[in-house]
């Protein structure tokens, strides 16, 4: 049971990189270093490699991770899978691009 005086501390560094492959695709990484906080032997540094595929209005995301989730305290505190060992999660995304009222058409005016 966690008590008041438990250590809740954890500090990692992070870093995230996206390059285009084409006008529609793009790979995406994710790492995070976890300085302190952590036993080392069970918790692992998370890893995320992805795919993310526009089409129109849409974004498809596909994420390959060691992380247990998406947000901080899943992905940096809890992860516990190591990619030496084969143990990826798949995850996937799908976002939409809503529009309301019409796109300004850019005019010139000629004299």
């Amino acid at each position: 049971m966690p008590a008041a005086t438990d250590f809740n501390d954890t500090y990692a560094i992070g870093i995230g990189s996206r390059l285009k492959l084409s006008r529609r695709v793009a790979f995406v990484a994710d790492y995070h270093y976890v300085v302190s906080g952590l036993d080392k032997d069970v918790y692992k540094n998370p890893l995320s490699l992805g795919f993310d595929i526009e089409t129109g209005g849409h974004v498809f995301q596909l994420h390959f991770s060691n992380a247990t989730g998406m947000n901080e305290k899943a992905f940096i505190t809890n992860t516990t899978n190591s990619w030496g060992r084969g143990e990826i999660r798949f995850g996937f995304n799908l976002s939409r691009v809503f529009t309301i009222g019409k796109k300004k058409i850019a005019t010139e005016n000629h004299l």
